[in-house]
C-alpha cells in the first residue's frame, strides 16, 4: 500500500484541526467528531491546547484513505508556534493548505503559501467555512489568485454559500489555469479535458465545511488522486523533526523515514536503538523497525536533536527557512539551578528558543515568537517542572550583519596569544542565508578536531555581534591554522604545556572572529512585519495618523483596508489602539517580513559571558577559567 505524508496547514482559526477530524471520521479512525471549543480534538493533545483552542505541537496520526496509508501531520496555526511547522515540512510528501472562506487569505496564509512553493511541496487549497456568515467564493478565488499563486484550479462550486445548508457541487474551472499553462490552453482549445498536474505553483481548490463535512468527499478525492506518494530511496535515510520526553524523561525522537529500514537495536552514532513505535491505524503501535516512507518515535537515541539525519542524509528532505524569533525575555524563578536544567529540555524540544544565560546579572533569556509562547513556557515550566516562573519585559530581538570584509590572525607562541594555536579569520557579508564557513588552508595541515573546534567556536561567537546582537548571516573563511604537535617526556606523560588541545582553539577564536568582524563593520537590523488592517473606510483618515507614529508604511489603501509594513517593535502598540479608532471593528492581522537598518543610532544589547572585544578583561577571564580547569 502506497503512503502518503501529508502536512494540514493553515492561518490561527481557519479551521485546520476541524478539517483533521473530520478526515479521520472518514476514515473510521474515530466514531464521533471532536470539537475543537470543547477541547475534544484528537491531535491536540496537551492541557494548553484543549484550555486555548489552538494547536501547539504537531500531532501525527496514521489511518488508510481509500488504498493510500496516510501519515497525517497536524501542525499549529498561530504564528508563534512557526517554528513546529517548519520542523515538519521536511518530511512531508504534500500538504492541504487551509483558508477560511470568511477572512480570506490572511498574513500567515501568505508565510506558509511562500514556503510550500519554495519547498515545492504539492499542495492542495481548502477553502474552509461556507457554512458561516460572511463566507465567499469568487472574492477567495481571486485573494488566492493574487497572494498565493494564480495558477489555480478550481475543483467546485457552492450553492447557498453563507448559509447553514450551503452545499458543494463538482466543477473544474480550468479558464484560471489556462493563463498560466499551454498545455491546459492547447487542450481547451482542441476542446480536450486537460490533465491537472499538481506541483509546488499549480494549486486545485476545493470549497467545503470541515463542520458540516460538506464538499469534504471531493477533498479527500484530491488527496488520494492528486498528491504523490512517498517515494523510497536507495541508501538508508531519515531525519529527525520532532523530539519529545516521555514520562521517565527518556528522549523520544520523531522520524520519517526517506530511505531503508531502521531496526530496533541499530546504532545511531554513539547510542543504540532501544525501542521502536509506528503510526499505524488511527495510534501507534510497537514495532521491530521503521521502513521508508514510515512515521515512527524512537527510544535510546540520547544525543539526538532535531534535524538530525540517520544514515546518510536524505536527499528528499527539505530544509525549511522562516524567520527566527524576533523577541527576547528573561525567564525569573526562585530556583535558577532547575529553572536553566527545564529550559535546557525545553530547547531540544524548540531550538530556536535559543538559551541564552547571563551568569553575571544572574538571569537566563528565551527568543521568542509571541506572547502566546511565553504562557506556553510558563505552563508548560509549571506542570512539567513544578517551576513558577515570570518574564520581564518583552523586547524585540535585533540582529547585525557585516557591511564590508575584514580579517584577523592570532599566531601560535607570537606577541600576546597565551594559546597554543594559529587562527586567522576572514569575516565578509552573507551570499545567502546562514553562516557560511569555509578553508583557505589545506585540511590536512593540522587534525580535524581542531578545524571542528574553530567553527564550532565561530557560530558561537557570532551569537553576540559588535552590538550585542546574533550575526545570523555571514562568510567566514578560515584564512591562516597552526599548532605545536603532541609533546611528552621522557617517560611518555603527556605535556599539556607545551602541545595544543581543542580548548586552545576554542579560546583563541574569539578574539580572531571579533576582531575580523570590527575591522568588517556591521549594521544593526530591527525586523519588519507584513500587516492588513481591516477597518471601515471611513475610519481609514482616523488611521494613518496612528501609522505614521508607529513608523509604519502604507503601500496600499483599499476597501478591504490597509496593507503595509511596520516595525515588529509597534505591532502590539497597533493591535491594542486599532479598535479605539475603528469603533472596535478593525482587525489587524501580520507577519515577519524582513529585516531593515535601524534608523538613528543602533542599539546595542548587554554581552554575555566573557567579552572578546575587551582583550584584557577576556584573557583574565578566559585564562582564569582554564587553569582552574585543569587543577581539578
Amino acid at each position: 500500500m502506497q503512503t502518503l505524508n501529508l502536512g494540514i496547514l493553515a492561518h490561527v482559526d481557519a479551521g485546520k484541526t476541524s478539517l483533521t477530524e473530520r478526515l479521520l471520521f472518514a476514515a473510521g479512525v474515530i466514531d464521533e467528531l471532536g470539537s475543537v471549543d470543547d477541547g475534544s480534538t484528537r491531535t491536540d493533545t496537551l492541557e494548553l491546547e484543549r484550555r486555548r483552542g489552538i494547536t501547539i505541537k504537531s500531532a501525527v496520526v496514521s489511518f488508510p484513505l481509500r488504498g493510500r496509508t496516510v501519515n497525517l501531520i497536524d501542525t499549529p496555526g498561530h504564528p508563534d508556534f512557526i517554528a513546529e511547522v517548519e520542523r515538519v515540512l521536511g518530511v512531508l510528501d504534500g500538504a492541504v493548505l487551509v483558508v477560511s472562506a470568511v477572512e480570506g487569505v490572511q498574513a500567515q496564509t501568505v508565510v506558509l503559501a511562500r514556503t510550500l512553493h519554495r519547498l515545492r511541496i504539492p499542495t492542495l487549497i481548502f477553502v474552509n467555512k461556507i457554512d458561516r456568515g460572511g463566507a465567499r467564493e469568487d472574492g477567495v478565488l481571486d485573494e488566492i489568485a493574487a497572494r498565493i499563486s494564480p495558477a489555480i484550479v478550481p475543483m467546485s462550486r457552492v450553492d447557498a454559500i453563507g448559509t447553514k445548508g450551503a452545499a458543494v457541487r463538482p466543477h473544474r474551472d480550468w479558464l484560471r489555469l489556462a493563463d498560466h499553462d499551454d498545455d491546459v490552453l492547447t487542450a481547451l482549445v482542441e476542446e480536450r479535458t486537460p490533465v491537472l498536474r499538481v506541483h509546488d505553483r499549480v494549486h486545485p481548490v476545493f470549497f467545503g465545511s470541515a463542520i458540516t463535512g460538506a464538499g469534504i468527499e471531493h477533498v479527500i478525492d484530491g488527496i488520494t488522486t492528486l498528491l504523490p506518494a512517498a517515494r523510497g530511496e536507495k541508501e538508508p535515510s531519515g531525519t529527525v523533526f520532532k523530539v519529545d520526553r516521555g514520562p521517565a524523561g527518556e528522549k523520544i525522537a520523531y522520524l520519517r523515514m526517506f530511505g531503508g529500514t531502521l531496526r530496533v537495536r541499530d546504532t545511531v552514532g554513539a547510542d543504540r536503538v532501544t525501542g521502536v513505535q509506528v503510526f499505524a491505524d488511527g495510534t501507534t503501535r510497537p514495532a521491530g523497525e521503521i521502513r521508508a516512507g514510515q512515521i515512527g518515535t524512537v527510544r535510546g537515541l540520547t544525543r539526538i536533536k532535531i534535524g538530525d539525519p540517520i544514515g546518510v542524509r536524505p536527499e528528499a528532505a527539505r530544509q525549511a527557512q522562516f524567520a527566527p524569533p524576533s523577541l527576547e525575555t528573561a525567564v525569573l524563578a526562585s530556583r535558577r539551578a532547575d529553572l536553566h536544567a527545564a529550559l535546557a529540555e525545553l530547547a531540544e524540544q524548540d531550538p530556536l528558543i535559543n538559551l541564552r544565560q547571563d551568569d553575571e546579572r544572574r538571569e537566563v533569556y528565551v527568543s521568542l515568537y509571541g506572547e502566546v509562547q511565553k504562557e506556553v513556557i510558563q505552563a508548560t515550566l509549571a506542570e512539567r517542572y513544578g517551576l513558577a516562573v515570570t518574564f520581564r519585559e518583552t523586547t524585540t530581538l535585533h540582529i547585525e550583519r557585516p557591511v564590508g570584509t575584514g580579517e584577523a590572525v592570532e599566531f601560535n607562541k607570537t606577541g600576546a596569544n597565551p594559546f597554543l594555536a594559529t587562527v586567522g579569520l576572514r569575516v565578509a557579508p552573507a551570499s545567502r542565508p546562514g553562516v557560511d564557513f569555509g578553508l583557505a588552508v589545506e585540511p590536512g595541515s593540522m587534525p580535524a578536531a581542531f578545524f571542528a573546534a574553530v567553527e564550532q567556536t565561530v557560530r558561537e561567537t557570532l551569537r553576540q555581534g559588535l552590538h550585542g546582537w546574533p550575526v545570523p548571516d555571514c562568510r567566514v573563511t578560515m584564512t591562516h591554522s597552526g599548532y605545536s604537535a603532541r609533546q611528552s617526556h621522557a617517560h611518555a606523560v603527556f605535556d599539556k604545556s607545551m602541545s595544543s588541545t581543542a580548548g586552545d582553539f576554542r579560546n583563541v577564536t574569539p578574539l580572531v572572529v571579533m576582531a575580523a568582524l570590527r575591522r568588517a563593520g556591521t549594521v544593526v537590523l530591527e525586523p519588519i512585519h507584513a500587516f492588513r488592517a481591516e477597518v471601515p473606510v471611513d475610519c481609514v483618515p482616523a488611521v494613518l495618523p496612528l501609522l505614521a507614529r508607529l513608523r509604519a508604511i502604507p503601500l496600499a489603501t483599499g476597501p478591504a483596508g490597509i496593507d503595509g509594513q511596520i516595525p515588529a517593535a509597534m505591532v502590539d502598540q497597533l493591535r491594542r489602539k486599532l479598535p479605539g479608532l475603528t469603533r472596535g471593528e478593525g482587525i489587524l492581522d501580520s507577519a515577519f517580513d524582513h529585516y531593515a537598518p535601524v534608523r538613528g543610532p543602533a542599539p546595542s544589547r548587554p554581552r554575555t559571558g566573557a567579552d572578546p572585544l575587551d582583550r584584557k578583561e577576556y584573557l583574565l577571564r578566559v585564562v582564569r577559567r582554564a587553569g582552574a580547569r585543569e587543577a581539578s
